[in-house]
This record gives C-alpha cells, sequence and structure tokens, in this order.
C-alpha cells in the first residue's frame, strides 16, 4: 500500500512532477547556465514571506538533496517591522512546507516611514545591506532573491520607457559593500505566471506587500509603474504571445556596434570611440 504523503512532501512533488516543465526546469536551467552555486557555497536563502522567495527555498532545499555539488543552505527572514499577523503567516507557511527559517528583526519600516523622499528606495537599500551583513555572520558567501523572469523582463522595460536607459538586472552580481560575498537569482528563468499557478494548484496563500507606506499611501500598487508595465505586456501578449522570450532574450543578445553609447563599470562610452579607432587603422 502506498504511503500517504504529508502536505509539505505533496508540495514538493508537485514542484519536479506536475510543475518540472514550468518550474523545476528552468530554475535548473538558470543555476547551470549561470553558475550560480559552487561546491562549497553557504547560501542565505533571503525569504520575504511572499511566494516568489518561498518558492525559491523549495527550488533550493530540493537541488541540495539531489546535487552532486555539495552546498548549504541557511534560510534568512528579516522582519522590517511586520505587523504580528504578517510575522505570524510567514511563520505558519514556513512551517507548512518545512523550511527551517532563521528570523531577525530590524526597524527598517520605522526608518523609512520617516522621510518622505523615495522611500522605497531607501527601503531596498536597507535590507539588503542588513541581509548581507547577517548572512556574513552566519558564514555565508552568497544571498539569494527570488526575483523571477517576468522581474528581469519588466525591470528592463520600465528602465527604458521611465529611466532613459537599456538596463537589465543581472542574474548574479558582487558585493561591492560586502568584499567575497555575492548575490544570486536562481529564480531568473521561472516566469511569475507559472509561479502563482503553482501556489493556486496547491491553494497556498502567502504575503504581498506588507509595506507600512504603500498601505497608506493612495496610489498603492494598482497605480504602480510596474504594474502598468505588467498590463502593457499582457496586451503585447494578444498578438505576440512569444513577447516575453523576445524581451528576455534580447538582454543576453545586446549589439553593441550597433549602440551610439554605452556605460560599462560606471564610464560613459560612445560609439565615437570605435569609429575614431576605426579610421586610425
Amino acid at each position: 500500500m502506498a504511503r500517504e504523503l504529508a502536505p509539505y512532501q505533496t508540495i514538493e512533488r508537485s514542484i519536479v512532477k506536475k510543475y518540472r516543465k514550468e518550474l523545476w526546469n528552468p530554475f535548473i536551467a538558470a543555476v547551470k547556465r549561470y553558475e550560480l552555486i559552487q561546491q562549497g557555497d553557504k547560501i542565505a536563502v533571503c525569504i520575504s514571506g511572499g511566494k516568489d522567495s518561498m518558492l525559491m527555498a523549495k527550488l533550493l532545499q530540493q537541488l541540495q538533496r539531489v546535487s552532486d555539488v555539495p552546498f548549504a543552505l541557511t534560510f534568512l527572514v528579516m522582519d522590517p517591522g511586520y505587523r504580528p499577523e504578517i510575522r505570524e503567516q510567514i511563520e505558519k507557511n514556513a512551517r507548512l512546507l518545512h523550511i527551517p527559517i532563521t528570523v531577525f528583526e530590524t526597524n527598517i519600516f520605522d526608518v523609512t516611514a520617516k522621510t518622505e523622499k523615495s522611500p522605497c528606495y531607501l527601503c531596498a537599500k536597507m535590507r539588503r545591506g542588513y541581509l548581507y551583513s547577517r548572512a556574513r555572520e552566519l558564514g555565508c558567501n552568497k544571498i539569494a532573491l527570488g526575483h523571477h523572469m517576468s522581474d528581469v523582463i519588466e525591470t528592463t522595460v520600465m528602465a527604458m520607457f521611465y529611466g532613459s536607459q537599456l538596463q537589465a538586472m543581472p542574474p548574479k552580481l558582487h558585493s561591492t559593500n560586502y568584499p567575497g560575498m555575492s548575490l544570486i537569482r536562481p529564480m531568473y528563468c521561472i516566469l511569475e505566471r507559472d509561479i502563482l499557478a503553482w501556489c493556486r494548484y496547491n491553494d497556498l496563500t502567502f504575503i504581498r506587500c506588507a509595506c507600512r507606506v504603500t498601505e497608506r499611501r493612495d496610489a498603492g500598487e494598482q497605480n504602480s509603474k510596474r504594474q502598468e508595465i505588467k498590463e502593457l505586456i499582457r496586451e503585447l501578449k494578444k498578438t505576440n504571445p512569444n513577447i516575453e522570450k523576445s524581451i528576455f532574450n534580447s538582454i543576453h543578445s545586446v549589439w553593441l556596434d550597433t549602440m551610439p553609447g554605452y556605460k560599462s563599470e560606471g564610464q560613459e562610452h560612445s560609439f565615437l570611440e570605435r569609429y575614431r579607432a576605426m579610421e586610425e587603422r
């Protein structure tokens, strides 16, 4: 007689069985293509409590079990000042999914609530700093964030439409303030719609934005520029079903020879540099 699976085991199986093509395979593809994990790594899996970071934790747990490359995981939850019910929901979901989280508290929400100028930017910067700092204290050499392919695509389009630049989101990068540490994005090749489908299939409910600043403001998420870009891409998909793949592939195929200008390592460059060099040959 077949052994009945515990809820967390059923959820884990759905990742590698029902959603293998949508979740597991692109996760493995990103880990290999971008060389995200090496032998001996100790990775701080940064969990916000949302769907993306929780799924990332499960993916990395599964990989750790089957990988020939040994690496260690620490599941890190930073509490920036959540309301008690939000904190409880995160801890409840972690227990359900059998994710052994380590929680530490900060006063980020208190600090950002006092500024009217770019509170979201300040919050993100402080979060990243606290995560790097705690991860290093725990002996980690990498932090993993739950950004997915849809985040990458939307960031690229937003930068072009509202930032007047072609800018993407790299799958990994070295920390400038914490030497020897890196940031990796293992969900880089997974689309958000497939994460949502996995959540619905398993009847999982995760926290969304729990920011106090956002809660107080009239605009909220529905009027954000990112939401606007999400809706634009949905419209474009009606006539071009491959629009997401096209945008994603384009950031892997930048043809610098056709660009009048670009930046590299903080320095601006012009096509005139190449043009003049060719004249001098």
